[in-house]
């Protein structure tokens, strides 16, 4: 594959050292990388950027990563989007991907659950119609759950951690990681990103909505 084939990630870091230290791990995994050294930067020069996966961290200054995602919706932007969030940050990772992000890596992050989040991005490029999980499917799969599990679900949708989801449901957080490992186990996924891809497609409303 010639260089120009490389598929390109576009690295959005205000971090000097990830930027350089990401960089070489992604091009010696076979990528094209082009860095920007925030948000703002990044959408000055949108208009004539390359199509690509986008690498965004969340926390950056003058605009964070979810302001980014945001103009990037507003443009009509249609590259797939992977965030970088705080570790434990699970509100964050599931507010990015109710705007659309396909999938979101914890700092800090192990080489290859970044590189199948990547991976993951670019298959969405290639064919958007090929992984798109339609609405009735989603609707197939929930359609296994039972009420307590879908209760647990609807908090994950929420953000809401173990703990809280217990305090919500009054149930004991033991119970509430029985219910979660059901439910993955049921919608045949292995991460949360990939269930809360299954409730979104299916429109699942969250607690507070």
């Amino acid at each position: 594959m010639s260089e120009s084939e490389k598929p390109l990630v576009h690295l959005v870091d205000d971090d000097e050292a990830i930027r350089h230290s990401a960089s070489f791990m992604l091009r010696l995994a076979g990528y094209r990388v082009q860095t920007h050294k925030d948000g703002v930067a990044f959408l000055a020069d949108l208009a004539t950027l390359e199509q690509g996966a986008i690498l965004l961290d969340v926390q950056m200054p003058h605009m964070n990563g979810l302001a980014v995602q945001k103009e990037l919706n507003a443009r009509g932007c249609e590259m797939p989007v992977v965030v970088l969030t705080g570790h434990g940050d699970v509100s964050v990772a599931v507010q990015a991907m109710k705007s659309g992000a396909v999938n979101f890596v914890e700092k800090p992050y192990e080489k290859q659950v970044l590189l199948d989040a990547l991976s993951e991005a670019f298959s969405q490029l290639d064919s958007a119609a090929r992984v798109a999980l339609h609405k009735a499917e989603a609707e197939k799969r929930l359609a296994k759950l039972s009420p307590r599990e879908m209760d647990v679900l609807r908090g994950l949708v929420d953000g809401l951690t173990n703990k809280a989801i217990a305090n919500t449901l009054d149930i004991s957080p033991r119970t509430v990681e029985i219910h979660r490992a059901n439910l993955m186990e049921k919608l045949a996924v292995n991460s949360l990103s990939a269930a809360l891809r299954i409730a979104f497609a299916a429109e699942v409303s969250s607690e507070s909505d």
